[in-house]
């Protein structure tokens, strides 16, 4: 894994600590908190602090109890960590009113010092280099509802319609710390998994990621826990819990890595749509292994599980709250008509089983690494199954949903996400590139060599735009710094007069030089613009008396201008 270490001018910060106190049991009043301002904590959560960069994450055990009736979560987080460089302080999160209660290692309570919502634990006992250790956490209370899941984050506490529990955690922006502890940043993902154990009334099932080993049953206290365990590393935003009373069917799909076991888990009451519906997903795999290769997840299988709200991509265990109904809500986002051939949520979240749980961001700010391929995997979807010109006017189509209002990549060490433009721009983004690149079957490959080469991985912008560029054979170093760092489209003003073109890029960065196909009297031409006007000689192209017609590729996502306007 990749470390980027925090500069020193930030290290005062991190510093201002509370003063020391010990969690002797979970009835102790909790320690003083130090205030901090939002940037300080922004600091905190978003930059590898010394406090997280001298050990790695090897496992967690996350046992929980989740009631209903208060809507409160208890339970323990055991994690599992490896020791990189000897240090003797660790740093983890937990979001209020969430509530750290006890921290121990071999049975003995440890010092805890509290600054927001990040918590620096002292450890007694020597860290060995080398060595694997554990730590026990526990924690309670009422974790944050989401209001609005899956943007706001948290849990969501809703009914079915038999007036039955409906339950789930969405929290991919505001992170896992929203209600349970953990090593809170991307940079770090446990490399040996996770088990997730929840106990729930013996009445409703959880559904969480991975494979159920096993569901104990305590009648005396009528309440059922089922084990899920993971088996490959995670990233903390895809530990899910869901929690109803659901109903299960399967398949079986044979994948490019052999059989692929497929489980569906939805409320007994939609079993039938479902089982319709859901047909998508198999397609949906199928479409994906084609251009991206197998799916990352063999060990752990796949699911949809349907959830109280629009879904997410929590790993091998994918939600849905589509409706059961084609495009986004019933609506085609590109409002270009192929939007309505699919059902936007099982196509789109499974697509970050490869974007975003198998190549995963180093830093939130380079979250285009994750939604950006996933939008264009829509596409993608629709022409494996649907042709190519049903894709590509989809992708164009998603245009209209582009704000340019600011850029895509966000600031770093701040946990602090780009623009929502890297959804649709970014999709547009990777189409362009592609028509730059003009060979589907290596274009094709890059997709594959990716997730090859970052399987279940960490990965920086530099490290795929480096990637794409190196096996294209083309620099495309300008195109990555126009459309994730500025917010401006290119524009090719270009001048014709007779039989004499003159064109140039505007309204872009200095020194953008992207190839671009165009049409001159219908017939194709390569472009190579600069910031400088350039003239062409059309007498070739052109033999008719006045001025010839230019229309450029729509699949290139720039505007045009023509100077004359004719």
């Amino acid at each position: 894994m990749k470390f980027t270490f925090l500069p020193s001018i930030f290290l005062p910060v991190i510093f201002l600590l509370s003063s020391f106190i010990s969690i002797h049991d979970a009835k102790a009043d909790l320690f003083p908190k130090h205030a901090i301002n939002d940037h300080q904590q922004q600091v905190l959560r978003g930059t590898i602090t010394p406090e997280r960069s001298w050990w790695d994450l090897s496992y967690y055990h996350l046992d929980i109890s989740v009631d209903p009736t208060s809507k409160s979560i208890t339970g323990t987080n055991t994690m599992s960590y490896r020791v990189l460089t000897e240090k003797q302080r660790l740093q983890v999160e937990l979001q209020a009113p969430m509530q750290l209660t006890r921290v121990e290692q071999n049975g003995k309570a440890l010092t805890v010092e509290q600054q927001g919502y990040s918590y620096f634990i002292s450890l007694e006992d020597e860290q060995k280099i080398g060595e694997e250790y554990q730590l026990t956490m526990h924690f309670s209370g009422v974790p944050h509802e989401a209001i609005r899941a899956p943007w706001d984050g948290g849990i969501t506490w809703e009914k079915d319609n038999n007036g039955n529990d409906f339950i789930a955690s969405s929290c991919q922006g505001v992170g896992a710390s929203i209600w349970w502890p953990n090593k809170d940043h991307a940079y770090d993902e446990p490399n040996n998994g996770v088990m997730i154990s929840v106990e729930v009334p013996e009445h409703l099932m959880d559904i969480s990621n991975g494979r159920l080993v096993k569901v104990e049953h305590n009648k005396q206290a009528q309440t059922k826990t089922y084990h899920w365990q993971v088996l490959n590393p995670i990233n903390n935003y895809g530990v899910n819990i869901n929690i109803g009373d659901y109903v299960h069917f399967g398949e079986q799909y044979q994948g490019e890595a052999g059989p692929l076991d497929m489980d569906y888990y939805v409320l007994r009451d939609n079993l039938d749509k479902a089982k319709k519906q859901f047909k998508d997903a198999k397609r949906t795999i199928e479409a994906f292994e084609y251009w991206f290769g197998p799916y990352p997840f063999y060990q752990d299988s796949f699911k949809l599980v349907e959830a109280p709200y629009l879904g997410m991509e929590h790993q091998s265990s994918v939600t849905y709250g589509n409706g059961y109904q084609n495009g986004y809500l019933g609506r085609d986002r590109s409002q270009a008509g192929p939007g309505m051939l699919f059902d936007f949520i099982i196509v789109h979240e499974s697509g970050h089983e490869w974007f975003a749980n198998n190549i995963t961001h180093n830093d939130v700010a380079d979250m285009w690494i994750h939604e950006s391929f996933t939008n264009y995997s829509e596409s993608l979807f629709l022409e494996h199954h649907f042709g190519k010109e049903q894709a590509f006017e989809y992708v164009r189509g998603t245009r209209l949903n582009i704000q340019n209002k600011s850029p895509i990549i966000g600031q770093y060490g701040l946990h602090q996400e780009g623009s929502s433009d890297m959804y649709d721009k970014g999709g547009n983004m990777l189409h362009t590139i592609r028509q730059i690149i003009d060979n589907d079957d290596t274009w094709r490959a890059i997709l594959r060599g990716l997730n090859k080469k970052f399987y279940h991985s960490i990965a920086e912008t530099a490290e795929i735009e480096h990637y794409i560029s190196e096996q294209s054979g083309k620099d495309l170093t300008k195109v990555f710094d126009q459309y994730l760092r500025d917010i401006r489209i290119p524009s090719l003003e270009y001048f014709v007069k007779e039989n004499v073109m003159k064109y140039r890029w505007g309204n872009a960065i200095n020194g953008f030089d992207m190839p671009v196909r165009v049409f001159i009297a219908g017939k194709p031409l390569w472009l190579a613009p600069t910031s400088h006007w350039t003239t062409l000689n059309l007498a070739e192209q052109h033999s008719r008396v006045g001025p010839p017609k230019v229309k450029v590729d729509a699949n290139f996502y720039i505007s045009t201008l023509n100077i004359l306007g004719l």
